[in-house]
Formats: structure tokens, C-alpha cells, sequence
């Protein structure tokens, strides 16, 4: 009998043991955090706010120093975490890169994510992206807290998916200069909600002059001529049919001269604009054609 307790007063020690191990462990593991940001609430609050307008194209943004903005004031919050990395979540139009979202998606320990952009400019498919993400880095424990810059009461579901594996989730908000610019469903269900004010917006939104503005409201933007690029590829393959792909597809990256010359008249007439003399909007053009026509092959 005594054996008998000997033997299990062993195991109850030997259990303790392994049990204070894992403590200590789990005391040493960091946790983690990642920032969500939804470009398009950004931009439309932040430029509502530091330059009075929601129109992208009268403001710029300094995206690579806002985003180390908004990782020190996360460090500084989550004192003892550690950064997995920023999500960056914006539209586009057929989810083709803009130069400004390239230029983002290259930035150290960000992530950009696109959703589609309709023609009225609408992002569509964002908040579903935020939602699995969140949902998923929750799920396999890749995080313990999230910080979602965002208002729209669509990712309250987001909100919802990743508190049932764990994670908190902490909203972060941009001063509105009147009323609110986030949906009161999203404000009830995260664990904390913190407003980033004008002051911390303001080295990185400036707004364009004039002259400035009106450049870029007359000429294209290069996802616009992408676009138009892609449109025109698909007329070529339903006129021309699957069978002719393969040979142009063997030239690539050039195009045959008439087809590069058809491609740049039919570009200027549905924009209404001149491509002569405007190489990066010339290739822009062409590499929406290709990516078309890859994608089909």
C-alpha cells in the first residue's frame, strides 16, 4: 500500500514538473499582433479630415510613413508583443496592382490584400478578405491581439470570428470633424476602441494644388489605362478566338506592330485621351493586354 502511494506521489510530482515547464514555456513565448488597416476608410476619413475632401485624386498620401506611425503607436501599446506584420486591404479594379499599391506591397512586414473596385469607384470584397485573415491568424493562434482601423458595420462579423478563437481585438478610429465615421454595431462588439486624432495625420495627408489636381483629374491614372488595356484584350480573343493566342503569346513581352498601333488607337478613343508621348501609360496599356491574355491561356 505504501508502494502504492510512494508510486503515485512520484507521478504527481513528475506531472507538476512537466506542467511548471510548460509555464515557463508559455511565460517566454511573445505575443503577437498584427495591424488590419482598410485603405478605403482610411482614405476617405483621413482626407476628410487633414484636407477636406473624401476624392483621393485632390490629396496625397504618405502611406510608408503613416504605416511606421501606425506600427510605434502599436509598439507602444502592445508594450510586450511582438509585430507579425500590417494588412493593407484596398480595391482595384480586376485586383491589378495600382503603381501607389506596389509601391506599399513592397514596404518591410506589410502585406497588401485587394478586393475588386467597381465602376463607381466601390470597393467590393475587402471586408470578406479582413474577415477570413483575421479569422484564420486567430484560428491558428498567429495572434493574440489585432488592431482594425476601420468603421464599416460589415466587419463586426470579423470582429466576432476572431474573439472565438482567442484573439482581442482593439478599433482603432480617425477623428471625424463632425458626427461619427464608424458604425456603432462595430463599436459594441470589439474589446477597446482608440481614436487617432488630426496631429497624428497630419505630416503624412497633404493636398494637391490646383494645378496639381486638375493633371491628375485630366490624365488617366496607370490603372486606368491597365483597365482599358484588359477590356481591349478581351475583344481580341472573342473576335479572334483561342486559336491565334498561342502565336502572339510566343513574342511576348512585344507585340506585333499592328496590333501594338490598333491597341493604342482603340486605348485613346475609349479614353479620350492621347497615349503619344506618355511611355509609362504606353505600358501600363500593354501590360494590362498581356495579363488578359495570360490569365486565359
Amino acid at each position: 500500500m505504501n508502494d502504492d502511494l510512494a508510486a503515485l506521489s512520484a507521478r504527481i510530482d513528475r506531472t507538476n514538473e512537466l506542467l511548471q515547464r510548460m509555464l515557463a514555456e508559455v511565460a517566454k513565448t511573445p505575443s503577437t499582433h498584427a495591424i488590419f488597416v482598410d485603405a478605403g476608410y482610411l482614405y476617405a476619413a483621413a482626407g476628410r479630415l487633414v484636407a477636406g475632401t473624401e476624392d483621393r485624386r485632390a490629396f496625397d498620401l504618405d502611406a510608408e510613413g503613416l504605416i511606421d506611425a501606425l506600427i510605434d503607436k502599436a509598439r507602444t501599446i502592445f508594450a510586450d508583443s511582438r509585430l507579425l506584420r500590417v494588412y493593407w486591404y484596398d480595391g482595384a479594379r480586376r485586383r491589378i496592382h495600382t503603381a501607389e499599391q506596389q509601391t506599399i506591397a513592397e514596404l518591410p512586414d506589410v502585406k497588401v490584400r485587394l478586393g475588386n473596385l467597381n465602376a463607381n469607384n466601390q470597393q467590393k470584397g475587402v471586408d470578406s478578405l479582413i474577415r477570413s485573415d483575421l479569422e484564420s491568424l486567430a484560428r491558428h493562434r498567429a495572434i493574440s491581439d489585432a488592431a482594425l482601423l476601420g468603421g464599416d458595420e460589415d466587419l463586426v462579423s470579423a470582429v466576432e470570428a476572431a474573439q472565438g478563437y482567442g484573439a482581442r481585438v482593439h478599433l482603432w478610429g480617425i477623428e471625424a470633424p463632425e458626427g461619427r465615421n464608424q458604425a456603432e454595431p462595430l463599436l459594441w462588439e470589439v474589446d477597446s476602441q482608440r481614436t487617432l486624432d488630426l496631429d497624428f495625420f497630419k505630416p503624412y495627408v497633404s493636398r494637391r494644388t490646383g494645378a496639381a489636381y486638375e493633371a491628375t483629374t485630366g490624365r488617366p491614372t496607370r490603372e486606368d489605362v491597365r483597365f482599358v488595356g484588359a477590356q481591349i484584350a478581351a475583344k481580341w480573343l472573342a473576335a479572334r478566338g483561342r486559336d491565334t493566342l498561342g502565336e502572339l503569346l510566343h513574342g511576348h513581352p512585344y507585340l506585333p506592330g499592328s496590333v501594338d498601333q490598333d491597341l493604342l488607337v482603340e486605348a485613346e478613343g475609349l479614353l479620350q485621351y492621347s497615349l503619344r508621348g506618355q511611355a509609362d501609360l504606353r505600358r501600363a496599356l500593354r501590360d494590362g493586354f498581356w495579363e488578359h491574355l495570360r490569365a486565359q491561356y
